[in-house]
């Protein structure tokens, strides 16, 4: 059974809504220090603003990048990209492009990735990428390719979804997920993961990473159940 302090270093205390303010995102990050998660994700705006308020802890700070839609050209991921990992991030999480993926431009869909991993390689070598898949938009086909165009390009994690879609994270996605990518990619599960039993059962399923908005509830609601015997 995980610990309090391990499940929190699954977490990545996510906040990525619009109307998101500099005082929502210095609370994110008092509370990612006071739970001990293991980074805070944010939208690019922030980068540096929750970079300058972790300093000092091993907390990591996460952009999104081409976010939600990921429907915008090459360039401008990678610029976003490169420019959030200036700033301090040390992940980034696009999203991958549907449309492309969907009218079978693989080479495409690859290349998008790719660009975007050796541009934030080039700024730091130890910058993780995850690539947004979401799921919920792919038939089997398409899920299969998605994973294994996210590995050719050499991204790091695959991820379910953004979370602003019709559905979020499954766990039949997720075992298939770490199916395809082996033990050589992370898989991050995202998307409506608000209780412990749901983010146990990621875990389970082969997620190493969870995204959640609710992470002090999942916390909570673990150290409930674990004292409970549940």
């Amino acid at each position: 059974m995980l610990t309090k302090k391990e499940l929190a270093k699954y977490i990545d205390h996510t906040l990525l809504k619009p109307t998101a303010t500099f005082d929502n995102i210095e609370m994110l990050c008092l509370e990612a220090k006071e739970y001990g998660f293991y980074s805070v994700c944010v939208n690019s705006c922030y980068v540096k603003h929750a970079v300058k308020l972790l300093g000092g802890t091993d907390i990591k700070v996460c952009s999104t990048v081409g976010f939600p839609l990921g429907a915008m050209a090459t360039e401008a991921k990678v610029f976003e990209a490169v420019e959030a990992v200036k700033a301090g991030a040390a992940e980034v999480d696009m999203v991958i492009n549907l449309g492309l993926l969907k009218s079978g431009d693989y080479y495409g869909v690859q290349e998008d990735i790719s660009e975007v991993v050796k541009a934030v390689k080039a700024v730091n070598p130890d910058a993780k990428v995850k690539v947004i898949l979401e799921m919920c938009r792919l038939d089997e086909n398409e899920k299969v390719s998605a994973c294994q165009l996210a590995k050719a390009a050499k991204a790091d994690f695959v991820k379910t979804s953004t979370g602003f879609d019709k559905a979020g994270a499954d766990v039949s996605d997720v075992m298939l997920m770490r199916k395809l990518v082996g033990d050589s990619m992370g898989v991050k599960a995202a998307g409506g993961i608000r209780d412990a039993k749901t983010a146990i059962e990621m875990i389970n399923a082969g997620a190493n990473r969870i995204g959640t908005s609710s992470g002090i509830t999942i916390i909570q609601d673990y150290v409930q159940s674990t004292e409970m015997g549940g």
